[in-house]
């Protein structure tokens, strides 16, 4: 239980998360608890709580909490010996997400995805920096295309 873990580290102020409604509303007192496991689940939530000067529960709906997703798959993929100490986990949180800074890069770039393939089906000619590798990949894939004009199709299936 993360409750028992933060009294463990002597935290004072806290606010937990929860994804379960029906938990956060009963803890809360706006909801009435019927379910007997649920019952004593309070009764022990409620007596731990005291250990803090501050706490508030939060329903936060799963659909809106990708953090939950990133560290349940990072649980997965540790395996812990219970006689070493857990370093924890450093996080950063950005203001703009990582897609948006590729996406203003690639806007920098004034060639085209399709120049080089455009360049080799017109004049045969490689790009000057392609090693041999992009140059066997440009071939086969302007086998795909054809030019009409100074228009560069793909060609369909039929």
């Amino acid at each position: 239980m993360g409750i028992r873990a933060a009294i463990e580290q002597n935290i004072k102020m806290l606010r937990v998360y929860e994804d379960f409604a029906l938990v956060i509303y009963q803890l809360k007192g706006e909801w009435e608890t019927r379910d007997p496991k649920l019952i004593s689940y309070r009764k022990l939530v409620l007596k731990l709580v005291d250990e803090f000067d501050d706490i508030t529960f939060c329903y936060l709906p799963r659909e809106e909490n990708q953090m939950v997703d990133a560290l349940a798959t990072l649980a997965s993929l540790i395996q812990v010996n219970r006689l070493e100490v857990m370093r924890p986990i450093q996080m950063s949180i950005y203001e703009t997400p990582a897609h948006c800074y590729s996406i203003e890069d690639e806007g920098k770039d004034d060639h085209r995805w399709y120049q080089s393939i455009l360049q080799y089906v017109k004049n045969r000619e490689y790009p000057s920096q392609a090693t041999e590798n992009d140059k066997r990949t440009l071939t086969r894939i302007a086998i795909e295309y054809v030019l009409d004009g100074e228009v560069l199709y793909k060609r369909g299936k039929d």
